[in-house]
């Protein structure tokens, strides 16, 4: 059994895999990757989860070899939650203040964020993050913690994730039946960011896309906390997809095709490069050119850039990237991406991979762990709050503690 905040679990439950890693936390603060899992994702489509069995079956035998590695026993995990049901919006409350000779307490602060959250909400969907952006007291604005401020009025703004509450509970139940429960959930952008963004992108305005493997998460942030979120229902499967179709290959051949001579730009690619393909049933190898693959990919990649351009303007929130955007996610590393990403957005693009971790990071310093990472980090932090706020039991010691000293 792992210690209560000493071991943060972070399960990625994506459209093409399932990664599980089991995280330590060192005497310093930080962090330590020491156990790894995987399994391929089976009952997952487009990031939502179409079968219980053979998704409780990854989850399980992902844990079991992180577990294995890592030497502890896992209770608890931070998991994932994904798919196109996913919509974040922005919303903002106010209250008086209910004492203004003490200041802003912290049962004002709940109040403000509570009236935030107060948004009319359809009965199949809940609410999954409410993430305090800002708080305004009286008429000074851009407060990040109001506690022990003066003033008779405060504001909160928030950005607030809802999802399928079906689609909510499926995770949870799969989860469940592995003999896990589920700590938090965690939408898969938000989770990532925490792994590949930095404080400046953040503050300056930044857009992550995680490009997954059935879906691409959008998430931008700005003065340092997010103000739109999103999952498009397309992702790098649907560029194997069309590999698999044009070379006409297998699903199983066209992915390591893709990995290995796949490029997004067909000007970056050589005319005389070229690869055997191993058709389907009984055909004989043939070669194809590396242009013709990297035609096939290029016409994928500029939709999906091109729908997560219209995304952002549509919401209103392209002028708010001024660190332009980072690319995270397992389909993030084809080459030829950042470029024609740049062309497509008008805006900078960076390929990001997770930071801010020890350990086994030779391995977890790939795109494709970027979820998993922010998933264990996301954790530490939670846990390290819960273990700074007093329990009943030590604030009865502590009020002991000082009636001996009156007394």
């Amino acid at each position: 059994m792992a210690k209560k905040g000493k071991h943060i679990t972070g399960l990625d439950i994506g459209t093409s895999k399932i990664n599980v890693l089991i995280s330590e936390a060192r005497d310093d603060g930080g962090l330590d990757v020491i156990g790894l899992g995987s399994a391929h994702s089976e009952g997952v489509r487009k990031g939502a989860i179409v079968n219980l069995e053979r998704t409780t079956e990854g989850i399980r035998r992902a844990i079991e070899e992180a577990e294995l590695m890592a030497g502890i026993t896992v209770d608890r995990v931070y998991a994932s939650a994904s798919g196109q049901h996913m919509k974040g919006v922005n919303s903002r409350g106010v209250i008086a203040v209910s004492n203004r000779a003490k200041g802003v307490g912290e049962q004002d602060i709940r109040r403000v964020i509570e009236g935030a959250r107060a948004i009319p909400i359809p009965p199949d969907r809940e609410i999954i993050h409410v993430i305090p952006q800002e708080f305004v007291v009286d008429d000074q604005d851009g407060i990040g913690d109001p506690l022990g401020m003066t003033g008779s009025r405060l504001e909160a703004s928030v950005h607030i994730v809802t999802g399928s509450r079906t689609a909510v509970q499926n995770i949870e139940t799969c989860i469940n039946r592995a003999g896990h429960a589920v700590a938090q959930l965690v939408v898969s952008p938000l989770a990532a960011s925490e792994a590949v963004l930095t404080y400046d992108e953040k503050e300056l305005g930044v857009g992550l896309l995680e490009l997954g493997g059935g879906t691409t998460g959008v998430a931008i942030f700005e003065r340092g906390s997010p103000i739109y979120t999103a999952v498009l229902a397309v992702g790098s499967d649907n560029i194997t997809s069309d590999v698999s179709i044009g070379l006409r290959a297998s699903i199983e051949e066209a992915e390591k095709i893709k990995k290995r001579y796949g490029c997004a730009m067909t000007s970056l690619v050589s005319e005389d490069e070229t690869f055997e393909v191993t058709g389907l049933g009984r055909t004989k190898p043939r070669v194809a050119t590396r242009r013709l693959l990297a035609d096939i990919i290029q016409h994928r990649v500029d939709e999906i850039f091109r729908l997560i351009l219209e995304e952002t303007h549509t919401a209103g929130f392209d002028r708010a990237l001024n660190a332009g955007f980072v690319l995270s996610g397992g389909g993030s590393a084809l080459e030829g991406l950042t470029e024609i990403g740049e062309s497509i957005l008008g805006a900078p693009v960076r390929r990001a991979v997770p930071t801010g971790i020890g350990g086994l990071v030779d391995v977890v310093k790939n795109p494709e762990y970027g979820v998993g990472v922010g998933l264990v980090l996301h954790g530490h932090a939670e846990e390290q709050k819960k273990l700074s706020r007093p329990s009943l039991s030590q604030l009865g010691e502590r009020v002991a503690g000082w009636l001996k000293t009156l007394f």
